[in-house]
């Protein structure tokens, strides 16, 4: 489920972080669900546990996931409050990098094109 590389620049947890999010967004992961403990992926990824820690500290900061003392950490539902904060977000990074596409010569099409692949990943990603 979860694959590293040991040899990018970016740190371990940073990239955890990232493909939680990943498989939250295209549906893999969903509300409610169990993610596995930290000492459990720690010995699957051969990681430091206190890295998978961050991990998980990280991701339950930004709302991602929360935590049952003695249960695990689990997939958290999207708050309507939290929503809004997260897209005011999103939208300016969009505005940022949709500028960027434009100046590097992408077009209406193209963009559109790119939003469709999300959904379709997204619906198959859902798919059992």
């Amino acid at each position: 489920m979860f694959e590293l590389d040991v040899r990018s620049r970016k740190p371990i947890y940073e990239q955890l972080t990232d493909k939680v999010k990943e498989l939250i967004m295209h549906g893999i992961l969903v509300a409610d669900e169990q993610l596995p403990s930290v000492r459990i992926l720690s010995s699957q990824l051969t990681v430091n546990p206190n890295t998978i820690q961050k991990a998980y500290r990280e991701l339950e900061r930004e709302g991602y996931i929360y935590s049952l003392q003695g249960k695990g950490s689990f997939v958290a539902s999207l708050q309507q409050g939290q929503s809004e904060s997260q897209r005011a977000e999103l939208r300016e990074e969009l505005l940022r990098l949709m500028a960027e596409a434009v100046y590097l010569g992408f077009t209406e099409s193209e963009i559109g094109a790119l939003y469709r692949q999300v959904l379709e990943q997204r619906e198959k990603g859902a798919k059992p």
